[in-house]
């Protein structure tokens, strides 16, 4: 071993050294956690019997079918070329519940062959990529592609998302395409994503408004003799609209939203309906509400005539109509079939061009996708669920239990400084909380359910009762959407602290189940002119305030935890089977490209050609591997 890998290797060795006497430090003082905290907020004793009754009630039948769906994705440089491949495969059956004991999961035989599933492949020269990939997007100047960035051909594979926004839509258009089959319509759709970050995540990538008519193909699109422009993007990218649960809220950003969905459903209302309609009386918010109404009709998107305001017939159909475009486009993009006249998948004629689809728009249509899953599941009474195995959040940690204690619903002296002392993810705290109070929190047992907003929430930085502020910019994201807790599953018979990972989900929130006075919580939030507007979360205190749905999915959950699968342990079986499904179609399909490759190398007419279309490395590396198998 030379001088500078011993060097190395005392710098990793110093370093982990460090890492593990601060986390031997930090779960020392972890152990009381359990009395001081948890003991309030961990539910346990799921009822096999209430879970049974709440099927009966919430699925209208003692029978429902179940759909696991996760996602795969590759990338390849192929001589000039890059290839990108994403899909999306479900794993399906059956749940039959049982008012005594647990359920029945049956899972459909011959998945590989027969289960559902969708993907794509797109061929790209690899100097268009830029041009179809926002990350290499420029925000202040669209037409330019980033200098900044490294542009060689290994940088721009390595960096690219077009595989990853290709997975993503897939998972979701396959979740919508079953949510939408009349025929064996499912009661529950696991998907392997945090459904909240996810849409957070799209909203983000969606954002940057001075991109879309340089870089977005939809723009111009015509669905019903109408032609898509920026507003209708603007109106459809936060189209969840649920009235049972007052989305969208008439606060902060969300408010034009609402006041487009009022109108849409009412027709012309006053000044004054409108603010009787927000139940608003504050002046700071009447101010909001006449700013966001002179934005509007700037935008041409609101009409005022005759003392009242009116929606543009245009976007009366917006939703509609860009519903249309996204299921257009998904056929296009993972049906339709090679040689039946059909479009390149990624290639649209836009004003009379052909154009890349690119990342920008393919994030539109996974975002669209999602709030259409979203309207499939409020009128179907589907259970939509997101499972992340291995997560780095830490908003249970800095942000909900802060926001409990500040507010009393959580009490203990000691909570703070433990909160300071404990690991930084809220996986690691949970599951070492669980270990070293192995005979108080013995699995199944989850965390109560809050809304997905807490992770968008502080504390009020003046500690005023009531008040909240937003975690970034003072800005919090969409609430009664989504609930989310921490569940741990299993544990060994053998050995009592052997226990499965805790896991993190998230959930479709329901309002007849979820949205009751014991769960509607207010908080205030003041914005920076100094209006204060109350934020409505759903939020179940404690474990003494009964869950029925959660009741209901941990039961489930627990039926589809598989004990005879290692690697399996204490997660889902029908997202594992997904997990092995799309894994074999991705070696199936890297075989294809090698082969394909290597079709092309000994093709003939190309000979010539050849030696100029491949990178050096490939030529490298084929006359390496030439040079080993004749050694």
């Amino acid at each position: 071993m030379n001088e500078t890998i011993r060097t190395t290797c005392n710098r990793l060795r110093f370093g982990a050294e460090r890492q593990v006497a601060d986390y031997e430090k930090r779960f020392s003082s972890i152990r009381s956690l359990y009395d001081e905290l948890l003991v309030h907020i961990v539910q346990k004793n799921f009822s096999k019997t209430r879970a049974y009754e709440t099927a009966i009630d919430f699925f209208k039948a003692p029978t429902v079918r179940f759909a696991g769906i996760d996602g795969t994705m590759y990338s390849r440089p192929m001589f000039d070329m890059v290839i990108f491949f994403g899909g999306a495969y479900a794993s399906t059956g059956s749940i039959r519940f049982n008012r005594e004991a647990g359920p029945d999961v049956v899972y459909d035989a011959k998945t590989t062959e027969t289960a559902a599933g969708i993907s794509s492949v797109v061929p790209i020269y690899i100097n268009d990529v830029p041009e179809v990939d926002q990350t290499f997007f420029v925000p202040g100047h669209p037409d330019e592609v980033n200098i900044a960035k490294a542009l060689t051909d290994e940088s721009i594979v390595d960096n690219s998302i077009i595989a990853n926004s290709i997975m993503t839509f897939s998972e979701y258009y396959l979740a919508l395409k079953l949510a939408m089959d009349r025929q064996k319509p499912p009661g529950l759709i696991l998907l392997d994503r945090s459904l909240s970050a996810e849409r957070a995540s799209l909203l983000y990538d969606t954002s940057q408004t001075e991109l879309w008519r340089a870089k977005s193909a939809l723009i111009g699109q015509e669905v019903e003799g109408i032609r898509v422009d920026a507003n209708d993007l603007l109106i459809a990218r936060h189209h969840i609209c649920n009235t049972s649960l007052s989305l969208p809220p008439p606060r902060a950003d969300y408010l034009r939203y609402a006041l487009i969905e009022l109108l849409k459903n009412e027709g012309a209302l006053s000044f004054e309906q409108i603010l009787e309609a927000f139940q608003i009386n504050d002046a700071k918010r009447v101010r909001r509400v006449k700013r966001a109404l002179k934005n509007l009709i700037l935008k041409e998107i609101l009409l005022y005539k005759n003392n009242v305001y009116v929606l543009s017939q245009r976007y009366t159909s917006t939703w509609e109509r860009l519903k249309k475009l996204t299921l257009q486009l998904g056929e296009q993009i993972f049906y339709e079939k090679p040689g039946d006249g059909g479009s390149i998948p990624l290639r649209v004629q836009c004003n009379g061009k052909e154009r890349w689809l690119t990342t920008l728009d393919l994030a539109f249509l996974t975002l669209f996708t999602l709030n259409m899953l979203l309207e499939e599941c409020w009128r179907n009474r589907i259970l939509l669920v997101g499972i992340t195995k291995d997560t780095a959040a830490r908003d249970f940690k800095r942000q909900f239990v802060p926001i409990m204690c500040s507010q009393g619903f959580l009490c203990g002296s000691a909570v703070s400084t433990l909160l300071k002392e404990m690991p930084n993810t809220d996986r690691m705290i949970l599951q070492s909380v669980s270990v070293l109070n192995a005979e108080k929190m013995t699995p199944p047992w989850s965390l109560i359910e809050y809304d997905s907003a807490f992770r968008t929430m502080m504390p009020d930085k003046l500690n005023r009762k009531d008040y909240v502020s937003g975690a970034i910019k003072n800005k919090i994201s969409l609430e009664k959407a989504f609930l989310k807790t921490y569940i741990q599953l299993s544990q060994a018979k053998s050995d009592p602290l052997l226990r499965s990972n805790v896991l993190f989900i998230d959930r479709l929130a329901h309002p007849e189940y979820d949205f009751k006075p014991e769960t509607r919580q207010v908080f205030l939030n003041e914005l920076s002119d100094g209006t204060v507007e109350p934020v409505e979360v759903i939020l179940y205190k404690s474990n003494t305030v009964s869950n029925d749905l959660q009741n209901l999915l941990i039961t489930i959950l627990v039926a589809m935890a598989p004990a005879n699968i290692p690697e399996a342990f204490g997660h889902n079986k029908a997202l594992f089977i997904a997990d092995k499904i799309a894994k074999w179609n991705y070696n199936q399909f890297k075989c294809v490209v090698d082969t394909t490759a290597k079709w092309i190398l000994n093709n003939h007419r190309l000979r010539k050609f050849v030696f100029y279309m491949s990178t050096f490395r490939e030529r490298r590396a084929t006359i390496e591997a030439a040079r080993r198998e004749t050694l």
